[in-house]
């Protein structure tokens, strides 16, 4: 009986050890996928920290020339300046952009021109070899830039009022002419079209806030509020640019190629909402197929694809934008192209989130490496007319990107989808076919970035109060 009891307190201490090793052998697997993910999640964490620190202090191949310009503030005039550098010619300075023709004169003739002579006074024009008089021999010329800065100056706009004597000696009534002055801007104010369009353009073009704008008209003597300046802005905008506004809007809808995109911005004192809460300014503009550009912003609280629903109601055509999918379902009329900068840009941001030594040869490399071909080639067709261009882009430009998706689907399966690398493949597949679709016309463009320079404009004060009146 012992030998029985005892073989069965050892199967039993077997089937207790053989349960204990499963255990272990389970808590180990568990514990190893555990590392595993914390490895992951520590590489993702020193992508995303190698990502941020060389967005922030390293150089970027992407930078616009908008950032370029508004960086090395303290510094620019220092690192502007070439000592070296020859002084420009008139000719020079006035042909920006446009190709010299004809003569000199013609070349300057957009420029008002001042003169100031020098001569020698009466008493002076006598030899002194012979005491003969002198005679002009001939002149020289010496060309200068002047710039005036702006002027303030009071116009008192006297309206003169006419009565008949006669009438006045003997007639039942007395009739008061008066002279035709025009209407003032804003009734009872001391606003002018001059002075208002200054303000506009020094707080929309220029970005500077009206606090700065105020603070400057104070250094010349005037004393113009903020509040006043404001107003100013407000009514101007409602009588005379809403109606220009609509006119442009319709002018836009009937446009075949269009560029849209949205940015976040904060509105102070609207009414209903906390200033932490985020709207937004939407853009809508014209493509490159047009010589006249339309550029409209419009103010909306959230960024719900109804608004570019509403704004482009009767639009018919392509529209060109970035990722967003707000845009992918607005009209079957409209066909979406999509940003092949947006897509360079993710398998940048991988590439340079990469431990150095292992860039070269990367999947991160040749993404950017594609991307770069087919900008090549779109700067290689600068100058085909639309129907040329078309033609090139199926010839060249096509098989490369056929050639990128191809490559994206063999490597998809191999990726970690919240990787830098990850997110890149995911937007070039969830945007294929829209990318795709810049092949479909000559006159589409390969990004959206038209419309991203617009906006760049406009966000630069962005952190500053905004009025929807001034946008809608």
């Amino acid at each position: 009986m012992e030998n029985v009891d005892e073989k069965q307190d050892y199967k039993q201490e077997i089937i207790q050890l053989n349960n204990r090793i499963e255990e272990l052998e389970a808590l180990a697997k568990k514990q190893s996928e555990r590392i595993e993910e914390l490895e992951a999640l520590v590489k993702y964490y020193e992508e995303q920290l190698r990502l941020k620190v060389k967005k922030q202090f390293g150089p970027s191949s992407e930078k616009t020339k908008e950032q370029e310009e508004t960086q090395g503030v303290f510094n620019e005039v220092e690192d502007e300046s070439n000592k070296k550098a020859k002084e420009p010619s008139l000719e020079d300075i006035t042909q920006k952009g446009k190709k010299r023709v004809g003569k000199r004169e013609e070349d300057l003739a957009s420029l008002p021109v001042v003169e100031i002579e020098y001569k020698l006074p009466e008493d002076e024009m006598v030899c002194p070899e012979c005491g003969g008089p002198l005679h002009q021999m001939s002149k020289e010329i010496r060309r200068e830039i002047d710039i005036i800065p702006a002027q303030v100056r009071i116009i008192n706009h006297v309206q003169y009022i006419y009565s008949c004597r006669a009438c006045e000696n003997n007639g039942i009534s007395v009739p008061i002419i008066k002279a035709s002055a025009g209407e003032s801007l804003i009734k009872g104010s001391l606003a002018s079209p001059s002075s208002v369009a200054h303000v506009m353009v020094q707080k929309y073009v220029n970005a500077v806030p009206l606090y700065r704008i105020e603070q400057g008209l104070l250094s010349d003597g005037i004393e113009l509020s903020r509040q006043t300046m404001a107003n100013w802005l407000l009514k101007s905008t409602e009588d005379y640019l809403s109606p220009l506004y609509e006119c442009m809007k319709e002018e836009l809808i009937k446009r075949n190629v269009l560029h849209a995109d949205e940015t976040e911005v904060q509105v102070l004192h609207e009414e209903g909402r906390k200033a932490t809460t985020n709207s937004y300014m939407w853009l809508y503009r014209t493509s490159g197929d047009t010589n006249h550009s339309i550029v409209l912003y419009e103010y909306q609280p959230t960024r719900a694809s109804s608004h570019p629903k509403n704004f482009l109601d009767g639009f018919q055509g392509f529209l060109h934008t970035d990722g967003y999918s707000g845009y992918h379902n607005l009209s079957e009329a409209i066909i979406i192209v999509g940003c092949w900068s947006h897509t360079r840009h993710y398998f940048h941001d991988a590439l340079i989130a990469m431990p150095e030594g292992t860039q070269s040869g990367s999947n991160a490399e040749k993404g950017v490496d594609f991307c770069n071909q087919l900008f090549k080639l779109e700067r290689d067709f600068e100058g085909l007319t639309f129907e040329e261009r078309y033609t090139k882009r199926l010839e060249q430009s096509k098989p490369i990107a056929d050639s990128f998706f191809s490559w994206i689907n063999s490597i998809k399966d191999n990726v970690l989808p919240k990787s830098a690398l990850g997110k890149a493949v995911t937007y070039a597949i969830n945007q294929k076919v829209y990318l795709e679709n810049v092949f479909l016309d000559g006159r589409l463009e390969l990004s959206n970035n038209r419309a991203e320079r617009s906006m760049k404009v406009f966000v630069i004060g962005r952190n500053y109060v905004l009025n929807k009146i001034m946008c809608s």
